[in-house]
C-alpha cells in the first residue's frame, strides 16, 4: 500500500513538473514574441518624412506626400521589397488603413505592372493602403488608358512611376511564340518592338526555351514603354525635366523575389 502511495506521490510530482516546464516555455515564447513585435513597432516608427515620423498602420497624409522626393520613395520602395524578400513585411491593421483612407488618398508612386499573379505589386514592395497607384496589364506596355491613369497620379502627387516588369512573363513569351487568339493578338503587337529590338543584338537561341533571350525581351519591353511615357504624355515629360518626380524601370524575379532597376543607379536596388 505504501508503495502504490509512494508511486503515485512520484507520477503526480512528474506530471506538476512538466506542467510547470510547459507554462514557463509558454511564458517565454509570449515574452519573445512581444519583444519582437515591438522591435517591429520600433521599427516603423523610425521611418521619418524629414521631421514627420510615419508610424505603425499609418495611411500616407498630404503633407508627407508633399514633403517626399522622388529619391525618397525609390530608397523606401527599395527597402520595402528587401522586406519582402527576407520575410520582415511591414505588420498592418488593414481595417484600421481603411477608415484612415476614407477622406483621401496621396500615394508617394504610380507602378505599372504585368497581370502575373504570381508578382501582387503592394505585397512585393511591402506597401499598404494609400502607398500606391497601381496599373495592370498584360506585359506591362502603356495605353491612352494608363497614360491618363498615370497623369492623374502625377497630378496628385506621386513622384516616381515604376515601369516593373518581371521573370517569365507569359506575355512576353506569348509575343516571342507569336501567339494568335482572339484580343491577345492585337494585345501582343505592343510588346513586337521589344523583340525586334531584342533580335539585333541577341546572338543565342532566339526562342522560349531560352530563358536569357525572354529575360532580354522583358528587359527592352521595360525601355520601350518608359520611351512611349515620355513620347506620349508631355505633362509626365514636362514633370520628370524639372526634376519633380522620376520614371524609372524595373525588372522582378520569381526566384529570389528581388526587384532590380533598371537603367537608373540608386543605392538599395542593383541595376540590371
Amino acid at each position: 500500500m505504501k508503495k502504490l502511495v509512494l508511486k503515485s506521490a512520484l507520477v503526480l510530482g512528474v506530471i506538476l513538473s512538466v506542467a510547470s516546464c510547459k507554462k514557463e516555455d509558454k511564458k517565454d515564447a509570449h515574452a519573445d514574441h512581444k519583444k519582437e513585435r515591438k522591435h517591429k513597432s520600433e521599427y516603423e516608427k523610425t521611418r521619418e518624412v524629414d521631421d514627420i515620423e510615419i508610424t505603425e498602420y499609418h495611411v500616407l497624409s498630404e503633407e508627407e506626400q508633399k514633403k517626399l522626393t522622388p529619391d525618397m520613395v525609390l530608397q523606401q520602395l527599395a527597402a520595402g521589397n528587401e522586406r519582402f524578400r527576407t520575410g520582415a513585411i511591414t505588420a498592418r491593421d488593414h481595417s484600421t488603413a481603411v477608415l484612415q483612407a476614407v477622406d483621401g488618398q496621396y500615394p508617394k508612386a504610380f507602378v505599372l505592372s504585368c497581370i502575373d499573379s504570381r508578382v501582387p505589386v503592394e505585397d512585393v514592395l511591402d506597401q499598404g493602403i494609400g502607398d500606391l497607384f497601381v496599373g495592370r496589364v498584360a506585359g506591362n506596355f502603356v495605353d491612352v488608358d494608363q497614360l491618363g491613369s498615370m497623369e492623374y497620379a502625377v497630378k496628385s502627387g506621386s513622384k516616381v512611376i515604376m515601369v516593373l516588369g518581371h521573370e517569365s512573363c507569359g506575355a512576353v513569351k506569348s509575343t516571342i511564340d507569336d501567339v494568335k487568339l482572339g484580343n491577345i493578338t492585337e494585345m501582343l503587337t505592343k510588346i513586337k518592338p521589344a523583340v525586334a529590338m531584342t533580335n539585333k543584338t541577341f546572338t543565342g537561341e532566339k526562342s522560349t526555351k531560352n530563358k536569357q533571350y525572354v529575360h532580354d525581351v522583358a528587359i527592352n519591353n521595360v525601355k520601350n514603354t518608359i520611351d512611349e511615357i515620355r513620347k506620349r504624355s508631355p505633362y509626365i515629360k514636362e514633370k520628370e525635366d524639372k526634376g519633380e518626380i522620376k520614371i524609372v524601370g524595373a525588372y522582378y524575379s520569381l526566384k529570389d523575389a528581388k526587384i532590380e532597376r533598371i537603367n537608373y543607379q540608386v543605392d538599395g536596388l542593383s541595376e540590371n
